[in-house]
């Protein structure tokens, strides 16, 4: 007969093992009940990983877009907030210049109001949201607007060499009270107005991109989801306040400056019609945006449960499991114990 031997350090190395193996095992079953899905999805599914996979990546794109249009949904209000204090502004503006026209309000009024509707204009179209300008176009990391009220303005310089160059003399010169009415709208016409509605504005205004920013609100779905500071009631506004805050400083005479309150009358009231459109497409677009979210979340939902039920696990059974191998754990180490005190000397002993 033939016999095998045996040894305690054989039977210790072959409860280690086992104990190496509950112990991943108890991971594993451990994972699974915390996060209530497989811990290796190849392992569980087998050919059908694929599909997980395939499902969860759709899963992710959407939940980033739905993230992405959170964002989008705040620039837009903050926008539309921005064309409502602009409008709000255009508005008590034209209500001076109406009353200026007929000849019932000073200069200095006329003047400072123009002054505010510039201040306000240059403020709001520089607005910034999350550490972009939200009127910059695609230039989001630049200032849209110089201001022309500040020292060193291009803008301004470029409109008081224009001033120059077209009658000959500065606006504080004694010669300008001699201007007439014509004379100021011809100015208006040929050297003012290419600065503000012509390629001066990007030259000397504006930094921001008449492109604006596209943005994905679905899987297959863009849209524009930004206002520039180059749309031409901003430029109208600009346009109208700036001559009457800077000209208005001079030697003008009455009918110069009647010249400057119509012109400015008009392009204020156009540009009021031009801001009403720009607030009615941002409200569209914030609507096709939530109409986006809310389809792509129904979508989300129903990814989330096909991935649920092919990865998730029993949250009974998986207790079950882990308590079992808690268990079996605690056993391998008891045996593992005992067998490590067993020794010849002390038996013989």
């Amino acid at each position: 007969m033939k016999t095998t031997s045996v040894s305690t350090a054989a039977l210790s190395q072959s409860l280690r093992f086992s104990l190496v193996r509950a112990q991943m095992e108890l991971t594993r079953a451990q994972k699974e009940l915390q996060t209530g899905k497989v811990a290796d999805t190849g392992l569980a599914l087998g050919a059908g990983t694929a599909r997980t996979v395939s499902l969860t990546r759709d899963f992710e794109r959407m939940q980033g877009i739905v993230d992405s249009n959170s964002l989008i949904s705040g620039r837009l209000k903050i926008t539309q907030d921005a064309l409502k204090q602009i409008a709000e502004a255009s508005q008590t503006f034209l209500s001076t210049l109406t009353t200026s026209s007929s000849g019932d309000a000073l200069g200095n009024v006329t003047q400072a109001s123009a002054r505010t509707m510039l201040d306000q204009l240059t403020g709001i179209l520089n607005t910034s949201y999350n550490g972009e300008h939200i009127f910059a176009g695609t230039n989001t990391d630049v200032t849209p607007i110089d201001d022309f009220t500040a020292p060193g303005s291009g803008a301004k310089a470029a409109f008081d060499a224009a001033f120059q160059a077209h009658f000959g003399f500065s606006k504080t010169d004694p010669a300008a009270a001699s201007i007439t009415a014509a004379e100021m709208d011809g100015f208006l016409a040929s050297a003012v107005e290419p600065q503000f509605l012509g390629s001066g504005w990007e030259a000397n205004w504006s930094s921001a991109t008449d492109q604006k920013i596209v943005s994905r609100v679905t899987l297959t779905e863009t849209t524009e989801t930004s206002v520039s500071a180059n749309d031409v009631g901003m430029r109208k506004l600009a346009m109208a306040a700036a001559t009457i805050t800077d000209l208005f400083d001079g030697n003008l005479g009455p009918g110069a400056r009647q010249a400057l309150i119509d012109r400015a009358f008009t392009l204020v009231s156009e540009a009021v019609g031009s801001i009403a459109d720009l607030q009615a497409t941002t409200g569209l677009i914030e609507k096709r945006v939530s109409d986006a979210t809310a389809r792509l979340n129904v979508q989300i939902d129903l990814f989330e449960r096909q991935i649920g039920n092919l990865v998730s696990v029993d949250p009974y059974e998986a207790k079950t499991r882990v308590d079992a191998l808690l268990g079996q754990v605690e056993v391998s180490y008891a045996l593992t114990a005992r067998f490590q005190q067993l020794s010849l000397l002390r038996f013989l002993s």
